[in-house]
This record gives structure tokens, C-alpha cells and sequence, in this order.
């Protein structure tokens, strides 16, 4: 089995409020601690009411994002607007991170109304998950579902089916 030495982040906005998410989700970041150093780390929704406009809430979490944020960082947004991977090609992907040396890679899940112009702007790279739009409690266990689906691809372990 091939131990990755970089640490990979999943950065979420907001807590999850349903337990079955959350235990599914740690179910699989379990299961990456035999590959990798991995976390999910989250940032504070905004105070807000209901006349907060979304671009107000947008900029307060990209406030909050960027302070988790190290230089030498290596970004993605997780946004249905990204680049599209098949498993194989997120594990190549992954795979071509190891070997480049990156430390430490952050994907990032935002809010309810997505990422402000600031996080888009400084951070160009995204990713896909889906053409749909997902809850981003959802999003959070389908990441961590791929990224161990990614690990077990390039240590040839069989959970992975061609």
C-alpha cells in the first residue's frame, strides 16, 4: 500500500446538522487515515437573517475561508461549474499531486449560495462532482466517498470496479 505524505483538506462552510451525513462522512475519513493525512475542517455560517443578501454571505465566508487558507496551498472549489473527473481520473489527478510534491491540498464546499467573486477570483481551479446542484452536507460525504475511491485506485485495492 502506497502511504500518501501530503495532507488533504476538505474545508466546509457550516456544520452538518443531520447525523446520518456526518456518520457517513466519517465513516470514509476512516477509512482515508490508512492512505493519507486527512481532515474535514469547517468555517462558522455567517450570522445572518433573512434579509442578509447573498452577496453579503458569500463575501463574510470567503472572509472566514481564506484565514484557513496557507500559502503554498493548493486550492480547488468544489463547484458544479468545474472540471468534470471520472474516478480514474481524479485518482490520476490525485496521483499527479504526490508525485508534483504539494504538501497539502484544500477542496473547498461552500455555502448555501455557493462561492463569492474574492474565492473564484484567487482560486481558479474547480471541481465537479455533478452537472446537478447538491445540498452541501451531501457534497461533503459524495467528496469523501471519491477520494477514497481515488486512493484505493492507485493502491490497486478492489473496491474500485471497472
Amino acid at each position: 500500500m502506497y502511504l500518501c505524505i501530503m495532507e488533504i483538506v476538505l474545508l466546509c462552510v457550516g456544520k452538518t446538522d443531520r447525523t446520518f451525513w456526518s456518520d457517513a462522512t466519517e465513516e470514509y475519513v476512516k477509512r482515508l487515515k490508512h492512505f493519507t493525512k486527512f481532515s474535514v475542517q469547517f468555517v462558522a455560517d455567517p450570522k445572518a437573517n433573512k434579509k442578509t443578501q447573498p452577496l453579503e454571505i458569500k463575501n463574510e465566508e470567503a472572509k472566514k475561508i481564506l484565514q484557513k487558507i496557507k500559502p503554498g496551498d493548493f486550492v480547488y472549489l468544489l463547484d458544479e461549474k468545474g472540471k468534470s473527473f471520472t474516478s480514474k481520473g481524479f485518482a490520476k489527478q490525485l496521483e499527479q499531486h504526490m508525485i508534483s510534491g504539494n504538501s497539502r491540498i484544500i477542496f473547498i464546499v461552500g455555502g448555501a449560495f455557493g462561492f463569492s467573486e474574492t474565492l473564484y477570483q484567487k482560486f481558479p481551479r474547480k471541481i465537479a462532482l455533478s452537472e446537478m446542484t447538491f445540498s452541501h452536507q451531501m457534497i461533503r460525504l459524495f467528496f469523501c466517498e471519491q477520494l477514497y475511491r481515488a486512493f484505493t485506485i492507485i493502491n490497486n485495492h478492489p473496491y474500485h470496479n471497472d
